[in-house]
């Protein structure tokens, strides 16, 4: 063993009783609280990209579709807008399972796992509130860009990928920033339905050491992660705004 070791050991050898049962306590509440980190941050990664694929989806249907399909996609989104987050995770995971042709149809495995049920109802409840600011910066989209698309023999479809999405996702960028940390700070909800998420972990031990001390460390990664994501969107809009400029 070598000599800073030797000497990393004996200081600890040295240190008061006490001070060693606070950091074995720190040590041993650190894992659970990493662990519930990474559950919160793949739901939110998750429940992101699958809510921005649906909510594009529903936002060109409401703005651009057919009556039928467009009056269908603002029902779901009424729907799911209209009822707490926390009730559409219970009526998901307890309500569904109660009935055996859900127990017995091949979605019973997305259902009966409590993380992939929370991604799920994640999922569909941020694609509803983002198809919103979508819609807003779809139609937005100044008419002269689209008819210049069109004279410059762009197809609809071609107009709608190059033109049309890519400016309506450069309005819009503020409000889905918006929107991801509404959801980061959603996520806490999963740990109703048994999801060890950050918030499911920080509970756990503040019930085994009568403190907040592991809310207080719970909050503090959120506030970091919520730092995160604003620094994100902001670099995407310098970035858009320099690339739009031709710099």
């Amino acid at each position: 063993m070598s000599a800073d070791g030797l000497t990393l050991t004996s200081w600890f050898a040295n240190l008061p009783a006490d001070w060693l049962e606070t950091w074995e306590s720190v040590q041993a509440a650190w894992d659970p609280m990493l662990d519930g980190l990474c559950v919160t941050a793949g739901l939110l990664a998750g429940s992101a990209l699958l809510g921005t694929a649906l909510a594009l989806v529903l936002a060109i249907a409401t703005a651009m579709g057919p009556r039928p399909v467009a009056t269908a996609a603002r029902l779901y989104g009424a729907l799911v807008r209209g009822t707490p987050l926390l009730v559409q995770l219970f009526l998901a995971y307890f309500g569904l399972s109660q009935f055996e042709a859900v127990r017995q149809s091949s979605l019973w495995w997305l259902l009966e796992d409590a993380t992939w049920c929370a991604l799920a109802v994640l999922s569909l409840n941020l694609a509803a509130y983002m198809a919103q600011d979508l819609r807003a910066g779809l139609l937005a989209v100044p008419l002269g860009e689209r008819q210049a698309a069109m004279a410059l023999g762009f197809t609809p479809w071609q107009s709608m990928r190059c033109i049309v999405l890519p400016r309506a996702l450069r309005i819009a960028l503020p409000a889905l920033g918006n929107q991801a940390i509404a959801q980061l700070k959603a996520t806490a909800l999963v740990s109703t339905i048994t999801v060890l998420d950050l918030t499911g972990a920080a509970r756990q031990l503040s019930v085994a050491s009568y403190t907040t001390d592991a809310l207080l460390v719970a909050g503090a990664l959120y506030a970091t992660l919520t730092l995160g994501i604003v620094a994100c969107v902001r670099w995407l809009e310098r970035r858009w705004a320099r690339r739009a400029q031709g710099l």
